[in-house]
């Protein structure tokens, strides 16, 4: 298994993360039984938990793609930048997918967009939450993988400047 010299441990493990996305998506076959939700995927971090969550999801769904960035190196900017097509979302279930949940300018800023457009209902599902760096204080994920502290993680899509998005772990960076 390929571990880079700039991550420090393993924070989650390939099959710890297996188990809890498929808990994951148990909850969300239960809430869309019946229905034909939009899991609406912010790339390109969310990419490996999106298909690895909508394929336990067990029910009929559809799936679109959104662009936000907000992070240079490993910070954030503060700034959110969106690119995608919104305007299919009216009248419809949305379930908003993302890799992490810090700050939550980003999740905030998308539920803002999306909201405007009138989605039936608006959901949002993270693998990761890390609540001690909110600046948006009232942000809470409607779905989260796991809770973290303050680490600076990679793995599982998460990248630092678009690296290590392919190891099948969440590991901890060095600091």
């Amino acid at each position: 298994m390929f571990f880079p010299d700039e991550v420090e441990r393993i924070l989650y493990t390939e099959e710890q993360i297996k188990a809890r996305v498929k808990e994951m998506g148990e909850l969300l076959t239960k809430e869309y039984a019946g229905k034909n939700p939009l899991f609406l995927c912010v790339l390109r971090g969310a990419s490996v938990f999106f298909c690895d969550l909508i394929r336990n999801v067990e029910c009929p769904l559809e799936i679109d793609f959104i662009r936000a960035k907000s992070y240079v190196g490993t910070n954030s900017s503060g700034n959110v930048e969106v690119e995608g097509d919104l305007s299919k979302i009216s009248g419809r279930d949305v379930v908003i997918v993302e890799d992490i949940a810090d700050t939550a300018r980003t999740l905030s800023k998308l539920k803002e967009l999306l909201l405007e457009q009138n989605p039936k209902s608006l959901k949002t599902a993270v693998f990761l939450d890390k609540p001690s760096r909110r600046v948006i204080k009232d942000f809470k994920a409607d779905y989260t993988g796991f809770e973290i502290e303050d680490f600076f993680v990679v793995g599982y899509g998460l990248d630092c400047d678009d690296k290590y998005r392919n190891l099948p772990y969440i590991g901890v960076m060095k600091t």
